[in-house]
């Protein structure tokens, strides 16, 4: 009982801060602190009881951002692993983000940073990777692995081609 009103008293105050703040991410806000909570102490998604591999895609809590970043829960596609950290792609299935995407056919003067996966199977609507968005994650972020893209296949090689032409080091 003790620990329920910790709670109970916890989410009342930091409901609070969000209302005065930002009123319109309080659910977001709320969310991904019980995430982090229950899995900060986490090392990766074993812990969970599941592996992230190269070329799933995963629903995860990317916690706050700042403007212009991806943040809360949202799906990424994975593209490396290192150290029990991913390197995650955000995406949204946004159709006016969908429609601003490059294509090379169908929207040649589209936004580059942004590129359609289209229609994957496991995933409800078409969907669009936030290129200029990659961070390497704590796996632990994850919270279900709802789709893959093969890695030797043709999709998960023209992501890492657009990679390459966007950042240019």
């Amino acid at each position: 009982m003790k620990n329920e009103q910790i709670w109970n008293d916890y989410i009342r105050s930091r409901t609070g801060v969000y209302e005065a703040f930002m009123p319109d991410q309080i659910p977001n806000n709320l969310i991904s602190e019980a995430n982090w909570m229950i899995r900060c102490r986490c090392r990766s998604s074993e812990d969970l009881g599941f592996t992230v591999q190269p070329g799933d895609i995963c629903f995860l809590d990317y916690g706050q951002a700042y403007l212009n970043e991806a943040g809360y829960q949202h799906f990424g596609l994975v593209l490396a692993l290192c150290m029990k950290k991913a390197l995650i792609i955000p995406m949204t299935s946004n159709a006016a983000t969908y429609q601003r995407a490059y294509d090379p056919k169908d929207n040649p003067n589209g936004k580059r940073h942004l590129m359609r996966l289209g229609d994957i199977e496991g995933l409800n609507k078409p969907s669009v990777l936030f290129l200029n968005d990659m961070k390497f994650i704590n796996t632990a972020r994850v919270i279900r692995i709802t789709a893959h893209i093969p890695v030797s296949g043709t999709l998960f090689l023209q992501v890492k081609k657009r990679l390459r032409e966007l950042i240019r080091v």
